[in-house]
């Protein structure tokens, strides 16, 4: 079998992982910083008495363009025969389209403006992430990518703080979408210069047929079912962390009681909190899990240990309280986002198309952001409140951890 298909087997750079870590953190920054606070400031600056209608609008259209263009762009990536590899066009491209998008939101002053930016950000960002999340198991042979994974949630992790911290410091909504599309950039480039991505031969790409092609993205889950547990259950998980991330602010100044100026604050210390408590658990649990060489007894323990993160928010609306929430919700976080992503690159269905099949698992990923803000506007509505809201996503999280038994091909 060509090598770009073939199972992993050497042992994975340092050197290399390091660069994919500094790609993913300007990656994650991009997401995070306009979903956690610059779109919210937008949308409050664009439409005081409608800032959640508005909130909910942009993030979702985004979200949806995220939800198809993640595996379309995964496929093409697959399908790609440059010289420089099939990912590195795709990681490059995506960040040049996601700058490109952050300077126009930049200057965004009307809400049509505002949804269609994000939706090119979310082009360009998904572009990125399908490929860099390929390369994984395109590179790493499985023996270390709970270890991988790890490193990998941290660099999320960082690129949340990274993010938040940059959309709260730069004093204006407009310098801190500049200053996110410089990082986005600046973060790229030691990767591009040594991805060392491996091309596929020409003669290896299979006939395009369009019919086949969008018959691709349905993966059966009778043929594959520890697929499709695997996409249930990350959908599920991914459910009950958006709705906490996309009404923290919210959560803060209407239920907690913060003013505005301190409420921004706060979601950028909680954050930190939580990053920090992610990065120490999710390279431990990562380790761990490798060392064990099971995975499953990991995902199950971290939905709990999250649930009881979001109860805490739930029940005790203080800030003290989120604090604590935040670091028993890090410790979850960090170990399911590890240990998950090492398990999901070993239920793929094929070699030839691990972008694609990747890219339909983040739509686990994606999906609840489209169905959180109706989820949240339902429970809100019905005057459940924000306690009403988080044991809801607490009861989503065990469930979604606990349905990984139904894994049969992992331990």
């Amino acid at each position: 079998m060509d090598r770009a298909l073939a199972e992993p087997t050497a042992r994975t750079s340092r050197v290399w992982v390091a660069w994919l870590v500094l790609a993913s953190i300007g990656l994650w920054s991009g997401f995070f910083g306009p979903i956690q606070v610059l779109l919210a400031q937008q949308a409050e600056a664009v439409s005081p008495d409608h800032k959640e209608a508005v909130l909910s609008l942009v993030t979702g259209v985004g979200a949806a363009v995220s939800m198809v263009l993640n595996p379309v762009w995964g496929a093409f990536s697959d399908r790609t025969v440059l010289r420089v590899g099939r990912r590195l066009p795709w990681v490059v491209g995506g960040a040049g389209a996601g700058a490109v998008a952050m300077l126009l939101l930049a200057g965004a002053h009307s809400v049509p403006t505002m949804v269609l930016a994000w939706a090119l950000a979310q082009a360009g960002l998904n572009a990125m992430l399908a490929a860099i999340t390929a390369v994984v198991p395109d590179q790493v042979p499985e023996r270390e990518r709970g270890v991988v994974g790890g490193v990998l949630a941290i660099a999320q992790t960082v690129g949340v703080i990274a993010g938040s911290g940059v959309a709260a410091a730069t004093g204006s909504i407009a310098a801190g979408y500049l200053t996110l599309a410089a990082v986005l950039v600046v973060t790229t480039i030691p990767y591009a210069l040594d991805s060392r991505d491996v091309a596929l031969p020409r003669e290896l790409r299979p006939p395009m047929r369009w019919r086949a092609f969008l018959r691709g993205f349905w993966v059966s889950p009778r043929r594959h079912p520890d697929y499709g547990w695997a996409w249930i259950t990350r959908f599920l998980m991914n459910l009950g962390n958006a709705l906490l991330v996309l009404y923290l602010l919210y959560y803060l100044t209407d239920e907690v009681g913060l003013a505005d100026d301190a409420a921004e604050s706060a979601v950028f210390t909680l954050t930190a909190v939580y990053g920090v408590t992610t990065v120490i658990t999710a390279y431990l649990g990562g380790r761990w899990s490798d060392r064990m060489g099971r995975r499953k007894v990991f995902v199950i323990w971290s939905g709990i240990v999250t649930a009881v993160a979001l109860q805490l928010f739930a029940l005790v609306p203080t800030l003290p309280a989120a604090y604590v929430a935040a670091v028993v919700l890090g410790i979850g976080f960090g170990t399911y986002t590890a240990v998950d992503f090492a398990l999901i690159t070993q239920v793929l269905p094929a070699a030839g198309d691990r972008a694609k099949d990747l890219g339909v698992i983040n739509i686990a990923n994606t999906l609840p952001q489209v169905l959180a803000p109706v989820v949240a506007a339902g429970v809100i509505g019905a005057g459940l409140g924000y306690r009403g809201l988080y044991t809801l996503a607490a009861l989503v999280s065990v469930l979604g951890s606990v349905l990984v038994v139904r894994i049969r091909g992992v331990a």
